[in-house]
């Protein structure tokens, strides 16, 4: 998470030819044959961009210290973090993706050439270790996002536990708050005793180990959860990002950084050079913190795991494919907000009927544009995916026993398709060429606006360090 840093700050080129031997990329022919649509940019050029965060905790090589070697040198991934740089250039925001997530993992490519089965319920972060590699395997993670989002990710980094101790240290530390005193039997619950105090409560200056401890700690916080956890990482960054821009961008300031930075890190192609990198990260150097917002997804606890709580993950999403911040404000770059399309002249209510949806063509990102329809009039989307067959010409609305009165509902918002009885639960609706051909499915919808409950839970980089630091 902590690249996240260089990308807001920037750089210079005079570092460039050092940092780029320090670089290393993943495979790009492990990413999904079908993928949301890229993002087109307006006359000006200017797009959102969409930049997956992953933190490895790897044990192997230097990790291991750090991080205890008990885990294997397998890489893993407690954090992540999926940030949206909005078109106008002037707001971004981060969503912390509980790894305990149940999630819909699709196909991966494995290190023997052969793709793995998809995994309809898989533990989120159980994607990162697909093939069970040293560095992890953060295409999976990748594609397993973009599923869920519905949104193409356009670029992907991963910094692991020696790349995070170094570059908090090149900038000699971050100013943070601990709740309360931790001690180390609350870094190592298998210890026995509760043993020394290791962070003091109060304002704290922490670094390398130290630094390292205050992000991954559990116990003794809060709820003694991770995604308590994830809330004190988006305080960290967030402090971070504040300390690395209030020094300036100079050379003495961002050389040490990005020379630690770039040393930890796994990127995507795309950002394979230390002059793609850079050029990036001025693109964004001029956003305010106040307007640099961190959020964790919906969720509930669902047994020793967690559930992402819908509509609400649906509707965060559909936010954020619209270019609206989390308090609704238009972020597109245009003057004049998207207007929503409407399927019917008659306002239809949806109230009540659950909705799965399927994409039967090959017409990517369609099962969300039909998702935003549905939420729109109050649909429950239980969640979008692609068809078995991809063939589909005509929309089908597909109903269980008693179900045809939603079906009929359903399809108004869907002229000509067919409903077929089928031995189902709930509607699905599976989407034909009819439909990506329609002007509802070229058009952008405005998404439902967010509950007041789940915005006030975002953070803002400016926001009081000892706020929202934990569950409980």
């Amino acid at each position: 998470m902590v690249s996240f840093v260089v990308l807001v700050v920037g750089g210079a080129g005079v570092i460039y030819l050092k940092l780029n031997a320090n670089i290393d990329t993943f495979d790009a022919a492990g990413l999904s044959k079908d993928r949301p649509a890229e993002t087109k940019a307006d006359a000006n050029g200017d797009k959102a961009v969409n930049v997956l965060l992953i933190g490895s905790d790897t044990r192997a090589g230097e990790n291991g210290k750090l991080g205890g070697s008990a885990a294997g040198p397998i890489g893993r991934s407690d954090t992540t973090i999926l940030l949206h740089v909005y078109p106008d250039h002037k707001h971004a925001v981060g969503i912390s993706i509980p790894r305990d997530s149940l999630v819909k993992i699709p196909p991966c490519l494995l290190p023997d050439g052969k793709w793995s089965k998809e995994q309809p319920a898989g533990m989120f972060n159980s994607a990162f270790s697909v093939g069970n590699t040293e560095k992890g395997n953060p295409a999976c993670t990748q594609n397993t996002v973009e599923e869920l989002s519905g949104m193409r990710v356009d670029h992907t980094i991963v910094v692991d536990f020696a790349g995070f101790a170094s570059m908090t240290s090149a900038v000699h530390g971050v100013d943070v708050c601990v709740p309360n005193d931790i001690y180390q039997g609350d870094m190592n619950p298998n210890l026995g005793h509760k043993g020394k105090v290791v962070l003091h409560a109060g304002m704290q200056n922490l670094q390398g180990q130290q630094a390292l401890d205050y992000v991954r700690v559990r116990h003794g916080v809060g709820d003694n959860s991770d995604v308590g956890r994830m809330l004190r990482q988006q305080a960290f960054l967030s402090a971070l990002i504040k300390k690395v821009k209030g020094q300036g961008m100079n050379p003495t300031t961002l050389l040490p950084l990005a020379n630690a930075a770039t040393k930890s890190l796994t990127v995507d192609p795309g950002l394979g050079s230390a002059a793609k990198l850079m050029s990036f990260g001025l693109s964004l150097k001029n956003i305010d913190l106040n307007n640099i917002q961190f959020i964790t997804a919906p969720w509930k606890y669902a047994g020793a795991r967690i559930d992402l709580v819908h509509p609400d993950v649906d509707n965060l999403f559909a936010e954020l494919r619209a270019d609206r911040t989390l308090d609704g404000v238009n972020a597109s770059g245009k003057t004049t907000p998207t207007a929503s399309p409407s399927a019917s002249a008659t306002k239809v209510d949806g109230t009540g009927i659950t909705v799965s949806v399927y994409n039967g063509t090959l017409t990517t990102g369609l099962a969300g544009k039909a998702a935003d329809l549905l939420k729109g009039d109050n649909f429950t989307v239980m969640n979008t995916s692609n068809a078995k067959s991809r063939d589909h010409e005509v929309t089908r609305i597909e109903y269980g026993t008693g179900g045809e009165a939603k079906a009929q509902t359903v399809a108004k918002l869907f002229p000509g398709a067919e409903l077929v009885p089928l031995d189902t639960t709930g509607v699905n609706v599976v989407l034909g060429a009819d439909f990506a051909k329609s002007p509802t499915a070229s058009a952008s919808s405005t998404p439902t606006p967010l509950p007041t409950d789940l915005t006030k839970q975002a953070r803002s980089a400016d926001a009081d360090p000892c706020s929202k630091l934990s569950y409980g």
